[in-house]
């Protein structure tokens, strides 16, 4: 039914008439999500129409259509300017439960009434800056806590608890505001972590259950990512004991998200979204991902539990599968396993037997081949530096900060830019905590260490001399040519000498030159005038 054709049913005023039209344009029209250009006038008009009586209330009777109505149109952009009044927001609020004026709720609550205004919600909150500005000034996210907190107690059906935690998060990732709000006043963390716990049906002590249903895992994605948004930018890396205690239980949880199944396909994304949250817990709770006890079937390695980090490691491989969008999907996992492999060392000696084995092929570059280890040094040298620098520094942990280890595993012209970067050309090892570690060689290593090109990594053919057969002379002048060609270069600025600080930073000759000799006459007792 043609919107012009409904908005004039609507404008007779004529019930029947009315919700008859509503009704054949709501099973019309339920699944659209895009809308003809050639109808919009007709469209905003209708809304309009409908956002009145809204505003002056519905009565019961038609309360449902007319909010499957508005549900529909709420889709359209170009209706949007219709719906951003304050009494429309504060309308279909009430109407969902969740408004904090003085105004009563309609008494008893219909269920269906209070999931198509969640609905309208969401479309609106997502699509709207207004509306946006509205909803935090209302402090929708007050009521929603509040109900939240209920889904455990009461029997509320599982698309409104949805739709509840959906538009919370709208709220929480589009405004920071709100999303400071629910970390520091409301207890977030605190709150949506018991609702997780509820949500998995374990407890802290408790195995996860093999696999999640499909409406739990539909609620627990929604969990894990408003509490993405309320940790992303306000978790401190020093917390107090109290604070401590709530985060290493809600990192068990998390690492009982890492070892259950999702309902149909969805386990990847589950996965990714409990990777992602695992990444802001503060590093010292990080712990709770090796505290798991030993049980039949689980992977030992030095005596502790090493099931979570080998899921993280196949959940790792899966995504460098996934090329596009590389920064999204494996930064966040690299980043938590370079933190779980950095404060411990059971967690490094596993991971580093796992993606940098002993050598024993050193006749193909390092970043050459299909092995993890291969994939990993070529994201060293990727064109997104968030990705690079992600790959060199797990790697580099892995070889426990150590430059000639590093450099033997994945050449010195992939490791040039970390190294670089930490001021560690000249070689040497970063300041980090590790133990000795024994890197014991392959036979095969060392019989070809000598041959091997550092830079590249691997056993390089060694190539013709281009001055076999010249004669002294002739050396001499290919020499000179060269010379001359580099100084023409340096005086044009095409290329610019470089030199290597004490410190171990590249910078131009001539300032390395100084700063090396002030370094010599700063050492030396009889430099002193006095």
């Amino acid at each position: 039914m043609e919107p012009r054709a409904v908005a004039n049913a609507v404008e007779t005023g004529e019930e029947d008439a009315m919700v008859d039209a509503l009704r054949t344009y709501n099973q019309e029209n339920c699944q659209s999500f895009t809308f003809d250009d050639d109808q919009r006038e007709d469209r905003k008009r209708l809304a309009g129409l409908l956002v009145s009586a809204l505003e002056q209330g519905l009565p019961p009777s038609r309360r449902a259509t007319w909010l499957q109505s508005l549900r529909i149109l709420s889709r359209d952009r170009s209706c949007l300017d219709r719906f951003t009044s304050r009494r429309s927001l504060q309308a279909l609020a009430r109407y969902a439960g969740i408004s904090t004026s003085e105004e009563p709720d309609p008494e008893p609550q219909d269920m269906d009434i209070v999931l198509e205004s969640l609905k309208c919600l969401c479309n609106l909150v997502l699509s709207s800056p207004t509306v946006q500005v509205l909803a935090a000034e209302a402090r929708l996210v007050v009521r929603l806590t509040e109900r939240v907190e209920l889904h455990g107690l009461q029997s509320f059906p599982h698309d409104v608890q949805f739709f509840d935690l959906r538009l919370l998060f709208l709220l929480t990732a589009l405004r920071t505001d709100v999303r400071h709000e629910l970390f520091q006043e409301l207890q977030g963390v605190r709150l949506l972590t018991h609702a997780l716990e509820l949500t998995l049906g374990a407890g802290p002590e408790e195995s996860p259950p093999e696999r999640l249903p499909t409406q739990d895992t539909e609620r627990a994605m929604e969990i894990l990512k408003v509490l993405f948004n309320i940790t992303f930018d306000s978790v401190k890396r020093e917390v107090n004991e109290e604070d401590a205690a709530l985060y290493r239980h809600l990192g068990t949880l998390l690492r009982h998200c890492v070892m259950v199944s999702a309902a149909g396909d969805r386990t990847e994304e589950f996965h990714g979204h409990a990777v992602n949250l695992l990444g802001n817990l503060p590093l010292e709770c990080l712990d709770v991902l090796l505290a798991a006890e030993l049980h039949a079937g689980s992977l030992e390695f030095m005596g502790v539990n090493m099931d979570v980090i080998h899921a993280l490691l196949g959940f790792l491989e899966r995504r460098l599968d996934q090329t596009p969008r590389l920064k999204e999907s494996v930064a966040p996992v690299l980043s938590l396993l370079t933190e779980c492999a950095r404060a411990h060392r059971p967690a490094r000696k596993f991971l580093k037997a796992q993606v940098l084995p002993p050598l024993r092929d050193v006749s193909t570059r390092p970043e050459v081949g299909g092995l993890l280890r291969n994939r990993l040094v070529r994201l060293m040298t990727h064109l997104d530096t968030d990705v690079k620098r992600v790959a060199a520094e797990f790697l580099f942990v892995l070889c426990a900060e150590s430059v000639p280890r590093f450099i033997k595993y994945t050449g010195y012209g992939n490791a040039a830019g970390l190294l670089a970067a930490r001021g560690l050309m000249a070689g040497g090892r970063a300041s980090g905590q590790y133990s000795e570690d024994e890197d014991t060689d392959t036979e095969e290593y060392k019989e070809a260490k000598a041959s091997i090109n550092p830079v590249t990594g691997r056993v390089e053919e060694k190539p013709p001399n281009p001055m076999e057969g010249m004669t002294e002379e002739q050396k001499e002048h290919e020499a000179m040519k060269l010379v001359n060609m580099f100084d023409r270069l340096s005086r044009h600025r095409v290329i610019q000498p470089m030199g290597m600080s004490p410190h171990g930073h590249l910078t131009s000759l001539q300032d390395a030159m100084c700063q090396s000799m002030e370094g010599q006459l700063s050492s030396d007792p009889d430099s002193d005038p006095d």
